[in-house]
Protein backbone atom coordinates (compact mmCIF):
# COMPACT_ATOMS: atom_id res chain seq x y z
CA UNK A 1 0.00 0.00 0.00
CA UNK A 2 1.28 3.40 -0.74
CA UNK A 3 1.37 5.97 2.10
CA UNK A 4 0.38 9.36 0.73
CA UNK A 5 2.20 10.43 4.31
CA UNK A 6 4.64 7.87 6.44
CA UNK A 7 4.70 10.35 9.77
CA UNK A 8 3.20 9.03 12.85
CA UNK A 9 0.77 11.57 14.86
CA UNK A 10 3.12 12.57 17.35
CA UNK A 11 5.48 14.13 14.31
CA UNK A 12 2.65 15.54 12.07
CA UNK A 13 1.87 19.29 12.54
CA UNK A 14 -1.27 20.29 14.75
CA UNK A 15 -2.59 22.75 17.16
CA UNK A 16 -0.23 23.91 19.27
CA UNK A 17 0.39 22.42 22.28
CA UNK A 18 -2.46 24.18 25.19
CA UNK A 19 -1.96 26.13 27.51
CA UNK A 20 -5.97 25.57 28.34
CA UNK A 21 -6.45 25.42 32.32
CA UNK A 22 -9.63 23.19 32.76
CA UNK A 23 -12.13 24.09 34.97
CA UNK A 24 -12.85 21.67 37.41
CA UNK A 25 -15.84 23.61 37.94
CA UNK A 26 -17.44 22.58 34.67
CA UNK A 27 -19.14 19.94 35.97
CA UNK A 28 -21.79 21.41 37.40
CA UNK A 29 -22.34 23.72 34.05
CA UNK A 30 -23.06 21.34 31.53
CA UNK A 31 -25.39 23.53 29.17
CA UNK A 32 -26.50 23.72 26.12
CA UNK A 33 -26.86 26.38 23.85
CA UNK A 34 -29.64 25.97 21.09
CA UNK A 35 -26.61 26.29 17.71
CA UNK A 36 -24.81 23.17 19.72
CA UNK A 37 -28.79 21.34 20.02
CA UNK A 38 -29.39 22.41 16.11
CA UNK A 39 -25.58 20.92 15.27
CA UNK A 40 -26.47 17.58 17.28
CA UNK A 41 -30.09 17.31 15.58
CA UNK A 42 -28.37 17.79 12.02
CA UNK A 43 -25.44 14.80 12.80
CA UNK A 44 -28.55 12.83 13.88
CA UNK A 45 -31.28 13.46 10.98
CA UNK A 46 -27.80 12.78 8.83
CA UNK A 47 -27.12 9.14 10.39
CA UNK A 48 -31.05 8.56 11.06
CA UNK A 49 -31.46 9.22 7.47
CA UNK A 50 -28.40 6.79 6.24
CA UNK A 51 -30.94 3.68 4.87
CA UNK A 52 -29.81 -0.06 5.31
CA UNK A 53 -27.61 -0.99 2.50
CA UNK A 54 -28.12 -4.78 0.65
CA UNK A 55 -24.74 -6.99 0.50
CA UNK A 56 -24.65 -5.68 -2.62
CA UNK A 57 -24.62 -2.37 -2.48
CA UNK A 58 -22.46 -2.48 0.30
CA UNK A 59 -20.02 -4.43 -2.10
CA UNK A 60 -20.39 -1.83 -4.96
CA UNK A 61 -19.80 1.10 -2.60
CA UNK A 62 -16.64 3.34 -3.97
CA UNK A 63 -15.09 3.49 -0.46
CA UNK A 64 -16.19 -0.68 0.52
CA UNK A 65 -12.30 -1.38 0.85
CA UNK A 66 -12.11 1.47 3.46
CA UNK A 67 -15.01 0.15 5.40
CA UNK A 68 -13.51 -3.25 5.81
CA UNK A 69 -10.54 -1.81 7.13
CA UNK A 70 -12.41 0.05 9.99
CA UNK A 71 -14.16 -2.93 10.90
CA UNK A 72 -10.85 -4.64 11.09
CA UNK A 73 -9.55 -2.18 13.33
CA UNK A 74 -12.68 -1.95 15.42
CA UNK A 75 -12.18 -5.98 15.52
CA UNK A 76 -8.65 -5.50 16.38
CA UNK A 77 -9.58 -3.33 19.35
CA UNK A 78 -12.55 -5.58 20.47
CA UNK A 79 -10.46 -8.69 20.62
CA UNK A 80 -7.83 -7.38 22.19
CA UNK A 81 -9.50 -5.66 25.07
CA UNK A 82 -12.59 -7.85 25.75
CA UNK A 83 -12.95 -10.99 27.63
CA UNK A 84 -15.79 -13.27 28.27
CA UNK A 85 -19.14 -12.19 29.98
CA UNK A 86 -18.08 -8.60 30.09
CA UNK A 87 -20.74 -5.78 29.84
CA UNK A 88 -20.27 -3.39 27.15
CA UNK A 89 -21.42 -0.06 26.98
CA UNK A 90 -21.90 1.33 23.44
CA UNK A 91 -21.99 5.06 22.93
CA UNK A 92 -23.12 6.00 19.29
CA UNK A 93 -23.86 2.73 18.68
CA UNK A 94 -25.60 3.38 15.04
CA UNK A 95 -27.20 0.93 13.49
CA UNK A 96 -25.27 -2.30 15.30
CA UNK A 97 -22.55 -2.59 12.91
CA UNK A 98 -20.35 -3.66 16.05
CA UNK A 99 -22.87 -6.13 17.37
CA UNK A 100 -21.35 -9.18 15.28
CA UNK A 101 -17.56 -8.16 16.79
CA UNK A 102 -19.39 -8.30 20.48
CA UNK A 103 -21.25 -11.68 20.27
CA UNK A 104 -17.85 -13.22 18.83
CA UNK A 105 -16.11 -11.72 21.63
CA UNK A 106 -18.73 -13.85 23.89
CA UNK A 107 -19.95 -10.77 26.00
CA UNK A 108 -22.38 -10.90 28.60
CA UNK A 109 -24.20 -7.47 28.22
CA UNK A 110 -24.49 -5.04 26.07
CA UNK A 111 -26.15 -1.73 26.31
CA UNK A 112 -26.60 0.90 23.13
CA UNK A 113 -27.30 4.15 22.68
CA UNK A 114 -27.32 6.31 19.59
CA UNK A 115 -29.05 10.00 19.14
CA UNK A 116 -30.76 8.95 15.74
CA UNK A 117 -33.76 7.65 16.21
CA UNK A 118 -33.79 5.27 12.78
CA UNK A 119 -30.51 4.29 13.63
CA UNK A 120 -31.38 2.71 17.08
CA UNK A 121 -34.31 1.19 15.17
CA UNK A 122 -31.89 -0.18 12.86
CA UNK A 123 -29.94 -1.44 15.36
CA UNK A 124 -33.39 -3.16 16.80
CA UNK A 125 -33.51 -4.76 13.62
CA UNK A 126 -30.09 -6.38 13.26
CA UNK A 127 -30.31 -7.47 17.00
CA UNK A 128 -33.29 -9.46 16.51
CA UNK A 129 -32.42 -10.96 13.09
CA UNK A 130 -34.99 -9.35 10.97
CA UNK A 131 -32.80 -7.65 8.74
CA UNK A 132 -32.98 -8.64 5.58
CA UNK A 133 -30.38 -6.55 4.09
CA UNK A 134 -28.01 -8.94 5.81
CA UNK A 135 -27.42 -12.48 5.33
CA UNK A 136 -29.30 -14.58 8.41
CA UNK A 137 -27.51 -15.42 11.22
CA UNK A 138 -27.81 -16.91 14.01
CA UNK A 139 -29.29 -15.37 17.35
CA UNK A 140 -26.93 -13.36 19.29
CA UNK A 141 -25.98 -14.52 22.29
CA UNK A 142 -26.29 -11.31 24.74
CA UNK A 143 -29.17 -9.91 26.62
CA UNK A 144 -29.00 -6.03 25.20
CA UNK A 145 -30.72 -3.32 25.93
CA UNK A 146 -31.30 0.31 23.58
CA UNK A 147 -31.39 4.13 23.87
CA UNK A 148 -32.08 6.64 21.47
CA UNK A 149 -30.61 10.01 23.41
CA UNK A 150 -27.94 12.24 23.16
CA UNK A 151 -24.93 10.73 25.37
CA UNK A 152 -22.63 13.89 24.86
CA UNK A 153 -25.63 15.72 26.52
CA UNK A 154 -27.92 13.42 29.12
CA UNK A 155 -26.27 12.45 32.26
CA UNK A 156 -25.90 8.66 31.81
CA UNK A 157 -25.21 7.02 35.22
CA UNK A 158 -28.90 7.96 36.36
CA UNK A 159 -30.52 5.94 33.64
CA UNK A 160 -28.04 3.52 33.55
CA UNK A 161 -27.56 3.51 37.41
CA UNK A 162 -29.12 -0.78 37.69
CA UNK A 163 -26.82 -1.25 34.29
CA UNK A 164 -23.33 -0.41 35.79
CA UNK A 165 -20.64 -0.89 36.16
CA UNK A 166 -19.37 -2.05 32.42
CA UNK A 167 -16.00 -3.84 31.88
CA UNK A 168 -16.14 -2.32 28.48
CA UNK A 169 -17.10 1.41 26.89
CA UNK A 170 -17.02 2.14 23.12
CA UNK A 171 -17.61 4.51 20.76
CA UNK A 172 -16.32 4.41 17.45
CA UNK A 173 -15.92 7.00 15.10
CA UNK A 174 -18.14 9.45 16.94
CA UNK A 175 -15.81 10.81 19.82
CA UNK A 176 -15.16 14.14 18.03
CA UNK A 177 -19.25 15.20 17.94
CA UNK A 178 -19.25 15.82 21.91
CA UNK A 179 -16.16 18.66 21.13
CA UNK A 180 -18.13 21.23 20.00
CA UNK A 181 -18.17 22.56 23.15
CA UNK A 182 -16.46 21.94 26.48
CA UNK A 183 -19.78 21.26 27.84
CA UNK A 184 -20.65 18.32 25.90
CA UNK A 185 -17.10 16.84 26.04
CA UNK A 186 -16.82 17.05 29.78
CA UNK A 187 -20.47 15.46 29.81
CA UNK A 188 -19.11 12.86 27.00
CA UNK A 189 -15.98 11.93 29.76
CA UNK A 190 -18.26 11.86 32.61
CA UNK A 191 -20.46 9.46 31.69
CA UNK A 192 -17.70 7.15 30.32
CA UNK A 193 -16.28 7.21 33.81
CA UNK A 194 -19.36 7.47 35.98
CA UNK A 195 -20.27 3.56 33.94
CA UNK A 196 -16.96 2.02 33.53
CA UNK A 197 -15.83 0.02 36.57
CA UNK A 198 -12.23 0.84 37.97
CA UNK A 199 -9.31 -1.09 35.73
CA UNK A 200 -12.34 -0.75 32.81
CA UNK A 201 -11.60 0.33 29.18
CA UNK A 202 -12.45 2.80 26.92
CA UNK A 203 -11.81 1.99 23.51
CA UNK A 204 -12.54 4.24 20.30
CA UNK A 205 -11.51 5.76 16.89
CA UNK A 206 -12.27 9.60 16.05
CA UNK A 207 -10.02 11.97 13.87
CA UNK A 208 -6.50 12.35 13.81
CA UNK A 209 -6.57 16.22 14.61
CA UNK A 210 -2.97 16.50 13.84
CA UNK A 211 -3.54 14.87 10.31
CA UNK A 212 -5.90 17.05 9.85
CA UNK A 213 -4.64 20.31 10.45
CA UNK A 214 -1.20 19.74 8.67
CA UNK A 215 -3.55 18.83 5.56
CA UNK A 216 -4.93 22.16 6.51
CA UNK A 217 -2.11 24.25 6.27
CA UNK A 218 -0.43 22.10 3.49
CA UNK A 219 -3.55 23.35 1.26
CA UNK A 220 -4.02 26.16 -1.18
CA UNK A 221 -7.49 26.94 0.10
CA UNK A 222 -9.65 26.07 3.21
CA UNK A 223 -10.77 22.52 1.51
CA UNK A 224 -8.82 19.77 0.79
CA UNK A 225 -9.67 15.95 -0.19
CA UNK A 226 -9.43 13.67 -3.02
CA UNK A 227 -12.37 12.07 -4.96
CA UNK A 228 -13.59 10.05 -2.00
CA UNK A 229 -13.23 12.78 0.61
CA UNK A 230 -13.32 16.52 1.42
CA UNK A 231 -12.66 18.83 4.07
CA UNK A 232 -14.00 22.25 4.03
CA UNK A 233 -12.95 24.88 7.00
CA UNK A 234 -15.47 28.07 7.32
CA UNK A 235 -13.62 31.58 6.82
CA UNK A 236 -12.54 32.22 10.24
CA UNK A 237 -10.21 30.34 10.24
CA UNK A 238 -8.62 31.64 7.33
CA UNK A 239 -5.18 32.12 8.93
CA UNK A 240 -5.34 28.37 10.35
CA UNK A 241 -4.04 29.12 12.80
CA UNK A 242 -5.95 27.96 16.17
CA UNK A 243 -5.74 29.12 20.17
CA UNK A 244 -4.70 26.80 22.54
CA UNK A 245 -7.17 28.76 24.75
CA UNK A 246 -9.97 27.66 22.81
CA UNK A 247 -9.36 24.04 21.57
CA UNK A 248 -13.69 23.45 21.87
CA UNK A 249 -15.67 24.69 18.97
CA UNK A 250 -13.10 23.89 15.78
CA UNK A 251 -15.58 22.90 12.93
CA UNK A 252 -15.54 21.85 9.45
CA UNK A 253 -17.65 20.12 6.79
CA UNK A 254 -16.81 16.92 6.19
CA UNK A 255 -17.75 14.54 3.04
CA UNK A 256 -17.24 11.13 2.50
CA UNK A 257 -18.95 9.28 -0.70
CA UNK A 258 -21.44 6.95 0.80
CA UNK A 259 -20.72 7.57 4.40
CA UNK A 260 -20.73 11.26 5.57
CA UNK A 261 -21.64 14.35 5.55
CA UNK A 262 -22.16 16.97 8.14
CA UNK A 263 -20.20 19.42 10.35
CA UNK A 264 -17.71 17.63 12.84
CA UNK A 265 -14.95 19.10 14.99
CA UNK A 266 -11.27 18.97 15.67
CA UNK A 267 -10.20 17.03 18.82
CA UNK A 268 -6.70 18.13 19.68
CA UNK A 269 -5.47 14.83 21.40
CA UNK A 270 -3.21 16.29 23.76
CA UNK A 271 -6.58 18.13 25.16
CA UNK A 272 -8.89 15.13 25.24
CA UNK A 273 -6.15 13.53 27.30
CA UNK A 274 -5.51 16.27 29.77
CA UNK A 275 -10.03 16.22 30.18
CA UNK A 276 -10.00 12.22 30.44
CA UNK A 277 -7.65 12.56 32.96
CA UNK A 278 -10.03 14.82 34.95
CA UNK A 279 -12.01 12.30 35.10
CA UNK A 280 -9.85 8.78 35.85
CA UNK A 281 -9.20 7.80 32.55
CA UNK A 282 -5.68 7.06 31.80
CA UNK A 283 -3.89 7.03 28.52
CA UNK A 284 -3.26 3.19 27.48
CA UNK A 285 -2.07 3.91 23.45
CA UNK A 286 -2.95 5.94 20.56
CA UNK A 287 -2.03 5.19 17.37
CA UNK A 288 -3.30 6.83 13.93
CA UNK A 289 -4.70 4.51 11.73
CA UNK A 290 -1.39 3.70 9.61
CA UNK A 291 0.68 3.01 12.80
CA UNK A 292 -2.16 0.81 13.63
CA UNK A 293 -2.07 -1.10 10.79
CA UNK A 294 1.84 -1.38 10.46
CA UNK A 295 1.79 -2.66 13.59
CA UNK A 296 -1.03 -5.67 14.43
CA UNK A 297 -0.23 -6.87 10.70
CA UNK A 298 2.62 -7.93 12.33
CA UNK A 299 0.64 -10.80 13.97
CA UNK A 300 -0.52 -13.18 12.30
CA UNK A 301 -3.92 -13.92 13.66
CA UNK A 302 -5.03 -10.32 12.91
CA UNK A 303 -3.09 -11.14 9.50
CA UNK A 304 -6.21 -13.69 8.99
CA UNK A 305 -8.67 -11.50 10.13
CA UNK A 306 -7.82 -8.82 7.42
CA UNK A 307 -7.70 -11.80 4.76
CA UNK A 308 -11.62 -12.79 5.84
CA UNK A 309 -12.82 -9.06 5.80
CA UNK A 310 -11.37 -8.43 2.34
CA UNK A 311 -10.13 -5.08 3.05
CA UNK A 312 -7.01 -6.13 1.36
CA UNK A 313 -8.62 -8.96 -1.06
CA UNK A 314 -8.81 -12.64 0.58
CA UNK A 315 -5.25 -13.68 -0.78
CA UNK A 316 -7.44 -15.71 -3.31
CA UNK A 317 -9.12 -15.42 -6.17
CA UNK A 318 -9.98 -11.64 -5.08
CA UNK A 319 -7.28 -9.64 -5.37
CA UNK A 320 -8.94 -5.95 -4.83
CA UNK A 321 -7.48 -3.67 -2.27
CA UNK A 322 -7.58 0.13 -0.78
CA UNK A 323 -7.47 2.66 -3.30
CA UNK A 324 -4.64 5.11 -2.84
CA UNK A 325 -7.42 7.32 -2.12
CA UNK A 326 -9.16 5.09 0.58
CA UNK A 327 -5.82 4.60 2.08
CA UNK A 328 -5.20 8.76 2.42
CA UNK A 329 -8.67 8.63 4.54
CA UNK A 330 -7.78 6.18 6.75
CA UNK A 331 -4.62 8.60 7.90
CA UNK A 332 -7.79 10.81 8.96
CA UNK A 333 -8.18 8.97 11.84
CA UNK A 334 -7.09 7.65 14.90
CA UNK A 335 -7.63 4.05 17.51
CA UNK A 336 -7.37 5.13 21.51
CA UNK A 337 -7.70 3.41 24.36
CA UNK A 338 -8.05 4.42 27.94
CA UNK A 339 -8.45 2.74 31.05
CA UNK A 340 -10.22 3.95 34.29
CA UNK A 341 -8.11 4.26 37.54
CA UNK A 342 -8.44 1.60 40.59
CA UNK A 343 -7.86 -2.19 40.63
CA UNK A 344 -10.45 -4.27 39.34
CA UNK A 345 -12.87 -6.00 41.07
CA UNK A 346 -14.30 -8.55 38.74
CA UNK A 347 -16.44 -10.62 41.40
CA UNK A 348 -19.23 -8.33 41.56
CA UNK A 349 -22.50 -10.27 40.76
CA UNK A 350 -23.85 -9.29 37.28
CA UNK A 351 -27.52 -9.30 38.39
CA UNK A 352 -28.09 -6.11 36.59
CA UNK A 353 -27.64 -7.94 33.05
CA UNK A 354 -31.25 -9.63 33.53
CA UNK A 355 -32.56 -5.96 32.75
CA UNK A 356 -31.37 -7.03 29.00
CA UNK A 357 -33.56 -8.89 26.69
CA UNK A 358 -33.19 -11.40 24.10
CA UNK A 359 -35.66 -10.17 21.88
CA UNK A 360 -36.23 -6.01 21.65
CA UNK A 361 -39.79 -5.23 20.96
CA UNK A 362 -40.07 -1.32 19.57
CA UNK A 363 -41.46 -0.32 22.53
CA UNK A 364 -38.38 -1.66 25.17
CA UNK A 365 -36.47 1.13 23.10
CA UNK A 366 -35.92 3.91 26.07
CA UNK A 367 -35.81 7.39 24.65
CA UNK A 368 -34.14 9.77 26.74
CA UNK A 369 -33.43 12.68 24.18
CA UNK A 370 -35.88 15.41 26.31
CA UNK A 371 -34.15 14.69 30.14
Amino acid sequence: MKRGNSESPSTSAGPPQSKFKHNPEGDGQFLEDESTKIFARKVAEHYSARTNQTLEEREASPIIHLKKLNNWIKSVLVQLYTRRGDAVLDLACGKGGDLIKWDKAKIGYYVGIDIAEGSIEDCRTRYNGDADHHQRRKKFSFPARLICGDCFEVRLDKVLADDAPFDICSCQFAMHYSWSTEARARRALANVSALLRPGGTFIGTMPDANVIIKKLRGADELEFGNNVYWIRFDEEFSEKKFKSSQPFGIKYKFHLEDAVDCPEWIVPFHVFKSLAEEYDLELVFVKNSHEFVREYMKKPEYVELMRRLGALGDGNQDHSTLSPEEWEVAYLYLAFVLRKRGQPDRTQSNARRDKGQMYIGKEDIMNISEE
